[in-house]
Parts: structure tokens; sequence; C-alpha cells
């Protein structure tokens, strides 16, 4: 950054011959490109403008309108000060029209009451111009290989906010073309009040340009998008005027997420990125105050205050399935996303422990007082399935606060585990649903249900364990059958002589008769209780 002439005021080369704004003192301000010696009157025609022009005045005119046309030349051309030594040309005092035409066209006199060395003054200018530059040159390679860094690695779009903010030193803000917050980092300031009524505000600065400082707002903007298309915009709340290194620095931000979207062709949107992230840290608990993550859902068009709230999780069907490619699971979210968009259900969706093994897909919905939650759900399951016909729909309870949200959502994933294990075809599930075996999902680290499952199932357990044998199973399809052997042994791919004999080697093992309907009922409860305990869990 280029010195200002108040910096210049303060450097010992000029402070040894006593300095003193005459004229101009509200522009002292100005950045000082350059010093220029020059003892002739026609010398802006030479100069680009941004010079500090030092003078003995000896050269100057006695007439009045050439004083004042000198001044005005240099004042066109955008010199940033004049300094004119005294005891040479000028006793004590400057001619009264040469500092009335100064004051005329805002333009700073100094004089210098002790002659000093200008070679001393200028080479003390240039030398902290040269430093500043150099210290500019760095910042921006230091800039380069950061971003360079965050590109490689793939950071997420709040990674590259969050270094933005901590490099800028200011709040920073990344937004959708429809001024929806997709990331911010309030930069330790209050993040509720940096995005209170952020769609009226954003709409109101357009800069112009694809970036622009607005001073009313005090935002520096850039556009941020690749091959001519544009998806959002990037902002720093600076509250003054950028600085190089800040141009610098929102420019190369941009065009990091600018190039993360386009290498990461299978991930999920910025804008599911962004609900995501809301939803996992609600669920840790990460925000301090609810009101931050009320303020941020806000921002993206999802009020959560004063609303009805609601946990939904989707995942595949199937117990111990694994963890789908992410571009299955992000295309999931984004079928929930448009279910939740035609249902008019205001809602944050976004993938859950993405590339972790127990991904899944996690909406919050946001639910107005009078609005019935089955007629939501099944609006939102009914279009779900037109995209994606092999997936669990799983809701827990209405809560009133974000603070319950994750109780919520912990039942949702609950009634999800179970249900996933079923063949029923319901568009979505709730605890009620899911019945028995509902119940014993929920108690499956119960020690008591762990020991029944081993006094009813155990020496069963063991003598398939050591002969390499499934009559587990064909007494879960026995009983899955209603206790129908034709059916059973249909199911189980064997001839009805074969399926009868395994059942009796079941009875003897089990020491018990399946003809027995009490006896049978307690080995299907063990059954459905062994399943939901072996069955790997998030």
């Amino acid at each position: 950054m280029l010195p200002t002439l108040d910096d210049v005021l303060q450097l010992d080369a000029v402070r040894r011959g006593q300095p003193r704004v005459v004229t101009g003192a509200d522009r002292t301000g100005n950045r000082v490109r350059w010093v220029h010696v020059a003892e002739v009157t026609d010398i802006a025609h030479l100069l680009h403008g941004g010079e500090l022009v030092l003078t003995t005045g000896i050269a100057l005119p006695d007439e009045p309108e050439r004083l004042r046309a000198y001044i005005a030349e240099l004042a066109e051309v955008g010199v940033s000060g004049l300094m004119i030594e005294l005891g040479r040309r000028y006793a004590s005092v400057l001619p009264p029209a040469l500092i009335a035409a100064a004051e005329d066209h805002g333009l700073p006199v100094v004089v210098l009451a002790h002659e000093p060395a200008f070679v001393d003054i200028t080479e003390a200018v240039h030398a902290r111009i040269v430093r500043e530059q150099f210290a500019e040159l760095r910042a921006s390679e230091r800039l380069h290989e950061i971003f360079t860094r965050l590109s490689v690695e793939g950071a997420s779009t709040d990674e590259v906010v969050r270094q933005v903010a901590a490099l800028g030193g200011h709040p920073v803000v990344l937004e959708n073309l429809a001024h929806q917050v997709l990331a911010a980092d309030a930069d330790g300031s209050d993040p509720s009040e940096l995005l209170s009524a952020w769609e009226t505000r954003s709409r109101a600065v357009r800069p112009g340009r694809r970036t622009g400082y607005d001073p009313t707002s005090g935002w520096l903007v850039t556009m941020v998008g690749a091959r001519g298309e544009d998806w959002g915009r990037l902002i720093i709340d600076l509250g003054a005027p950028p600085s190089p290194r800040d141009t610098v620095l929102i420019e190369r931000a941009a065009t990091t997420l600018a190039l993360g979207r386009l290498l990461d062709r299978h991930a999920e949107s910025v804008e599911r990125q962004a609900h995501g992230t809301i939803i996992a840290r609600i669920l840790a608990h990460a925000y301090s105050d609810p009101q931050e993550a009320a303020a941020r859902a806000r921002a993206l068009g999802v009020p959560l205050s004063g609303r009805r709230l609601l946990g939904v999780v989707l995942r595949h069907r199937g117990p111990g399935t694994p963890a789908p490619p992410v571009g299955e699971l992000s295309a999931l979210a984004e079928a929930a996303a448009a279910a939740c968009k035609d249902a008019r259900l205001a809602a944050l969706v976004g993938v859950l422990d993405e590339g972790g093994p127990h991904a899944r897909v996690g909406v919050l919905a946001s639910l107005p007082a009078r609005a019935d939650v089955e007629t939501a759900l099944t609006e939102v399951g009914t279009r779900v399935r037109k995209q994606s016909g092999g997936t669990v729909m799983a809701a827990g309870s209405v809560v009133e606060t974000i603070q319950d949200v994750r109780r919520s959502f912990l039942e949702a994933e609950q009634v999800a585990d179970v249900a996933a294990r079923g063949s029923g075809g319901r568009l979505f599930y709730r605890l009620p649903d899911l019945r028995l075996r509902g119940l014993l999902h929920l108690l499956r680290d119960d020690a008591r249900v762990q020991t029944f499952v081993e006094r009813e199932l155990g020496p069963l357990l063991e003598y398939d364990a050591q002969r390499g044998s499934d009559l587990t199973r064909i007494l879960e399809l026995y009983l899955e059958s209603g206790r129908n052997k034709a059916v059973a042994a249909q199911r189980a791919h064997l001839s009805r002589p074969a399926f009868y004999e395994r059942l009796r080697r079941i009875e003897r093992v089990l020491d018990a008769d399946l003809d027995d309907v009490e006896s049978c009922v307690s080995f299907h409860v063990a059954l459905l209780a062994l399943s939901s305990v072996r069955w790997e869990r998030p």
C-alpha cells in the first residue's frame, strides 16, 4: 500500500525541515506514488498523478494569475501535494494567491521552515514506497500459495470463507444469486447482526463491476463463477475503501470457490453444503447461541424461530448396506430438496457425515403452527419415491425449539435404522409405525434384552457357529412365514422333507417344541432383538 502524505510528514528526513501544512489539511490522506523535484512552472504535463512535488519556489512567478494557473495544473493532473522550502524564494509566508488557489482546488501545500536535503526526502519516501510494494508482492504470493493449497486439498466452501475472514480480518459472506447465504464467517463479531435482514440489505448493493466497492454499505463485492456462468457473490464487510491487497484477496478466493465447483462435479451443490453444515452444527450443539443457527438458516431462506421443527432422515434400504457413492447421496439430497420445494415446505436439506460409513441425508423441516405433519411428509415422500425408489424416509417427533432438534433427529435415525431392515413400502416411517421391531431396536443396548436373546437362541447360535450351518436363518424364515412350513420351505429353496428335517434338528438343539405357540413367540421376539443387536449402528 502506498504511503500517505501524513506518512511522509512523519519521516525523519522531512521532520528535520519542520514541515507545516498550510492548505488541504483534510487531504493529507492522499497517497504518494512518487516524489518529484521541480523548479519550473510548466511541470504538470510531465506528471502522471500521485506525485509529491518538492520545490524551493525559486522559479515561481510573481503574477497572481500565473501562480493560480500553476496550482490549477498540478491539481488537475492529480498530484498528492506540493512541498515548498522557505528561505530561498519566500522568507516566511507563501503568496496569498498561491494559498487561495490551493484551497480552492483542495491541494495540500506543506512549507518547510528549515532547509532540508531534498535528496534525503526523495530517498526516504522512495525507500518507503519500495518496501510497501515489496510487502504487497510478498502478501500476494502468500495469498496465491494459501488458495492454491486450498484448491489442491479440495477445501470446503466453509473453509475457504473462513480463510478469507482470517486473512482479511473482516466478516465474509458467500451468497447465491438469490441473495441467500451459503457460507459466512463473522470474524469474531455477532453472526446474527451480520446476517440480519441479509437479503434486503444485499439486494441494495450493486457495485456495477465484477469486483467493486459499495461505499454506502462498506462492502467489497466480487462475482463467483466460471465459464461465463456466475452462481454467487463473495462479500467482505470492510467498512472502508479496500486496499489493493483486499481486492487481490477477494478475487483469489472467488477463483478458488469457482474452481472447486468445477473440479468436484460429483459433490453436492454449494447450497446443499451450506444446509448440511447448519444441520450438522445444530446436532453437534456447536452453536453457542441458538439464535446464530436461526440467523444462518433465515439467511438461507429457512425460518426456524417460532416454528415447529421436524428432523427427517433419508437413507438407502438394507441392513449393513455400505454408504452409497457421494454422487448418489448428493443426488438424493437434491431430490429431497426439490421435493420440499415442490411441496412448499421450508427445510434445510444436506448430506450428513459425508464420506463416512453412516452418511445419510438429513432434512430439518420448518413447519407453520397450523401445518399438518402427516400431509407434509406424505407430499415430500411421494415426490422422493418418484426420484429414488430404494430409499427409506423416517421422521422424528415435532419439536418447538432449536435446542430440541437433536432429539428429533436421533429419533428419526433410530426409526430409519429399523425401517431399512424391513420390506415395507410406506412413504415414510415414524416411531409408532415400527411396533414391536421399533421397541426392540430402542432397547437393543439393554443388557436384559441381550441376556434374553442369549437365553432363547444361544444354543442354536453356537451350533451354527461350530458347524457352519444356517439353522438360525431357517427358524427365522419359519416364524416369518406364520409357521407355514410349505411357504417357509419355498422361501428357503429347500424341499419339504429337507426343511422338515432342519426344523426337527432345531427342536433338538433348543430343546423346544415348535408347535408350541408361546415358544415360537418367544423365539420370534428374540430373533427380532438379535437383528437389532447385531446390526452396526451409527
